[in-house]
């Protein structure tokens, strides 16, 4: 197996070997120094206010605790030991939260050193984090938050990056962090906005997309692909979603992508699952690299696509014309001197493709309100209300039977 970058074997030796705590500690200081990471003050930080806080706890239990001590010693009761057991209740349990934020943040820059050195071995680049990605797809405008991290970027033979992602809906206890893994790929053309929504990892609600799209932009292709994906493209694309899912395209993302969730948007492809996907396993590893390996080696005949919308027909055909009338000229000309041929004139036919780029109906499709999980949601909403009231009503009749 290679790796996304060119031709590089594939090396998981970093993500298990053994480690050593020196080269850990002096990779979080490379990160800052290569400016891949800004220096955190947040963990000393963290551990000085903790250490404050427990030292004047301490001492406001180790005063209460030495009066009751003195109380308890003066009567002989033998209590003045029991007295001190707030004070150490309270410097254990400080002790206990500072060892877990110390542990915390060194497993968190073992795991960083591994991916570092993983993606080296492997022709990729390691990003700790980036705030707001740029990215087009659609996981990337939803809710607050957002932050993609533990990125392995790579640029040959086509720009891929490997991350994890998060983003927060709701507030406060509503809250919600939403977990995504993402494969993004760069592609040399911009296509038809299409999303393939994979069958295999929908819940009882449908999609498990963060956004729905309008039911008459589905298309149905031949085979058993609608067993696997849903795909939705724009509206009057239905002949150009054709045109790029071939056969043997179609074959390659079930037998390689089945469980994953697809978006081609603007120029670019994502592959999105609910789950992380830069990890310390390397079978996963060797999994999403499959995948993109698959992937790469059709792209290529992705980029020969045209939106013919953007071509002027008036100009388009004017411009045939003249290079066949050109041709015909050529081939009624007699013999040049010397014996020599007129060369068989070829019209211009790349230079009358339209320009890169796609037309404004097709770089989105519509998007729909998701009725039906409304409707599911409310309904189970008026069920628990119904089940509580049903409760209390039933309390207060034992209570008053009772009575």
């Amino acid at each position: 197996m290679t790796t996304p970058a060119a031709s590089v074997p594939f090396d998981t030796r970093a993500l298990t070997e053994p480690v050593d705590r020196a080269a850990i500690k002096a990779h979080k200081q490379h990160l800052v120094t290569s400016g891949r990471a800004p220096y955190n003050v947040g963990l000393p930080i963290t551990v000085i206010i903790l250490i404050v806080v427990g030292v004047i706890m301490v001492t406001g239990f180790g005063s209460l605790g030495a009066v009751f001590f003195a109380i308890a010693s003066s009567t002989g009761e033998g209590f003045g030991v029991v007295a001190l057991l707030p004070l150490l209740l309270v410097a254990a349990v400080f002790t206990i939260v500072i060892v877990v934020i110390v542990r915390s943040s060194r497993g968190s820059g073992e795991r960083r050193y591994r991916l570092d050195r993983f993606a080296a071995s492997n022709g990729l680049t390691f990003y700790p984090e980036a705030k707001n990605p740029p990215l087009p797809g659609l996981i990337f405008h939803q809710g607050s938050a957002r932050t993609a991290s533990e990125i392995l970027r790579g640029g040959q033979p086509r720009w891929v990056e490997f991350a994890n992602y998060r983003y927060t809906t709701g507030s406060g206890k509503n809250s919600t962090t939403h977990k995504w893994g993402y494969i993004a790929i760069r592609l040399n053309t911009p296509l038809p906005h299409i999303v393939l929504d994979a069958v295999g990892n929908n819940g009882l609600l449908g999609s498990n997309l963060p956004a729905a799209f309008d039911k008459e932009q589905r298309l149905s292709l031949e085979g058993d692909f609608d067993r696997y994906f849903t795909l939705y493209c724009p509206a009057g694309y239905e002949r150009d979603a054709l045109y790029l899912f071939t056969p043997d395209i179609m074959a390659r993302f079930i037998d390689n992508a089945a469980a994953l969730d697809v978006e081609i948007v603007d120029d670019w492809l994502f592959l999105y699952a609910r789950r992380d996907f830069s990890t310390l396993d390397p079978r996963m590893w060797a999994w999403l690299f499959s995948v993109v390996g698959a992937m790469l080696d059709k792209l290529a005949q992705w980029e020969r696509w045209r939106d013919e919308r953007l071509a002027q027909p008036e100009q388009h055909a004017h411009a045939l014309a003249t290079a066949q009338a050109g041709h015909a000229a050529a081939q009624a000309e007699p013999a040049l001197a010397g014996g020599a041929q007129t060369l068989p004139f070829t019209p211009p036919t790349e230079s009358l493709r339209p320009p890169l780029g796609v037309a404004q109906q097709g770089q989105r499709l519509r998007r729909r309100v998701p009725w039906g999980a409304i409707i599911a949601v409310g309904l189970f909403g008026l069920l628990w209300l119904g089940m509580q009231l049903f409760m209390q009503t039933g309390m207060f009749g034992l209570l008053g039977g009772m009575r």
